[in-house]
């Protein structure tokens, strides 16, 4: 994966459940959600939008949630959005 475009909040995150998911699939040469090294650098001051993302991409909707997902995936890629 390309670098994120800050630099600091990439190479200084704080020990916890992101930081393990991102050197996990580091390690597996797969490609993660670029956002989870915000997640990592400030899990205190990240924690609430987690929740909140959780919610509106899986909480109950008439949208499916892979629907959600697709439509995430589509408008990220439109935006040139690396995560």
């Amino acid at each position: 994966m390309e670098p994120m475009f800050l630099p600091g909040v990439e190479n200084n995150p704080v020990p916890g459940p992101y930081l393990d998911s991102i050197q996990m699939l580091q390690s597996a040469g797969k490609e993660y959600p670029q956002i989870w090294h915000m997640f990592a650098f400030k899990p205190h001051a990240t924690e609430h939008l987690a929740r909140f993302t959780q919610e509106i991409m899986h909480g109950e909707a008439p949208l499916s949630p892979g629907l959600r997902e697709l439509i995430a995936a589509y408008t990220s890629n439109q935006n040139h959005c690396p995560f």
